[in-house]
């Protein structure tokens, strides 16, 4: 396994070329072959008396045969992802259920309902569809089918079956507060080191998630004052005739600069804030995976003390004991395959996002310096011009 530190280091040995070093990637990267491809798109406002919310296009194309149709188009609205996302965590409790955006933003961060808003959340509602879409075992999952296929009323119908959330929610929490007393006595070295892993990379990830907005926050605050330090040098060239062409030659490289600068922070909007901060889901999604993991555990550790202590019909008990030693082992089983696939998926993720963000920088940097070696050269030219005139009886 590659361990935390790898992922977050780079060896003095790859290329030093930022494109040969995203070519170095795709190879390892190809998509195997998909017979699901889904699509978030359309978003649009609904108004009502009690409510204003909106409503996202999914379009299912596919070729299973457990599929009536081909092609499916339909609408959800948040609450809806919410419900199969909970769905998924019932059915499969130590699976790793890719994260949802969260419903609530933080305050003055961006306005509800505005256009950035709702494209980012359209952006990270497609990506936790295809995610699912994606999973060997959470791609068949009959909820999943229900939801990209069912008509609004039939899903309404189906979400009314089966526990209620606050039902879900009392469980989700008694078997939480149940693994934390007293911890797990036999649990097995592999997920010892799984949960070591994910407390140091919960805390990486979150620094790393603050950084990169603290980044981007100062990266605005320096684009909001170049946008006014550009017209400042073109009103004052119309005062100083003698240097005024070249007044106006700051201003313009100060232009180009601004929006290259633009154009660095949607990349960084775009590609590196979501992605950390998705992992910074995921690794709660992670530890409450293993948390439940360790309940099952608890629960085999409670029926084999029990009967040691002879409290019960030992008959009754072995065959208990022996469902729950089944149930353990899926849950290993399935939470084993599982990590192994979502730290590949995490450290491809993290390899390409910070790759992306070098070669931007790369081209930010070479774009803003050879606007003012331009700038810099038509001066020096200009200068030998006059001073040859000078020079001239």
């Amino acid at each position: 396994d590659t361990s935390l530190a790898e992922v977050n280091s780079f060896s003095p040995s790859m290329p030093i070329s930022p494109s040969s070093m995203i070519n170095q990637y795709k190879f390892e990267d190809e998509p195997e072959l998909r017979d699901l491809f889904i699509t978030v798109d359309d978003p649009e406002s609904h108004i009502t008396a009690i409510e204003t919310f909106i409503t996202y296009r999914i379009v299912t194309k596919t070729s299973r045969g457990e599929f009536d149709s081909s092609e499916y188009e339909v609408r959800r609205r948040y609450q809806d992802f919410l419900w199969l996302k909970s769905k998924l965590e019932e059915a499969h409790p130590t699976l790793i259920i890719p994260p949802l955006p969260e419903k609530f933003i933080m305050k003055g961060m961006v306005e509800r309902f505005s256009d950035e808003f709702i494209e980012t959340r359209r952006k990270a509602l497609h990506k936790f569809l295809n995610r699912i879409a994606d999973h060997p075992t959470l791609t068949f999952n009959e909820d999943f089918k229900i939801f990209l296929t069912a008509q609004a009323w039939e899903l309404s119908s189906h979400k009314k079956q089966g526990p209620g959330l606050l039902s879900r929610m009392g469980q989700t929490v008694r078997a939480v507060a149940s693994s934390v007393r007293g911890g797990v006595k036999n649990r097995p070295e592999m997920f010892t080191e799984m949960n070591d892993y994910m407390e140091t990379f919960s805390q990486k990830i979150n620094v790393l998630d603050k950084i990169a907005h603290r980044i981007y926050k100062e990266e605005r605050e320096y684009f909001n004052e170049m946008k006014e330090y550009g017209p400042i040098h073109t009103l004052w060239s119309a005062s100083e005739e003698d240097i005024a062409d070249s007044l106006k030659g700051v201003a313009s490289c100060i232009d180009k600069c601004c929006k290259a600068t633009e154009k660095r922070m949607a990349g960084l909007s775009e590609n590196l804030l979501p992605i950390l901060h998705e992992y910074v889901l995921y690794s709660e999604i992670l530890m409450g995976v293993l948390k439940r993991r360790d309940q099952i555990q608890a629960e085999l550790d409670a029926k084999v003390d029990a009967l040691a202590n002879k409290k019960t019909e030992k008959d009754l008990f072995s065959e208990e004991i022996g469902k729950l030693e089944d149930k353990v082992e899926c849950a290993n089983n399935a939470l084993k395959a599982d990590w192994d696939r979502w730290k590949q998926n995490m450290q491809c993720d993290m390899r390409t996002t910070f790759t992306n963000v070098a070669e931007n920088n790369l081209h930010y940097y070479e774009e803003c310096l050879a606007t003012w070696e331009s700038f810099l050269a038509s001066q020096t030219v200009d200068l030998h011009v006059e001073e040859d005139s000078e020079d001239r009886p």
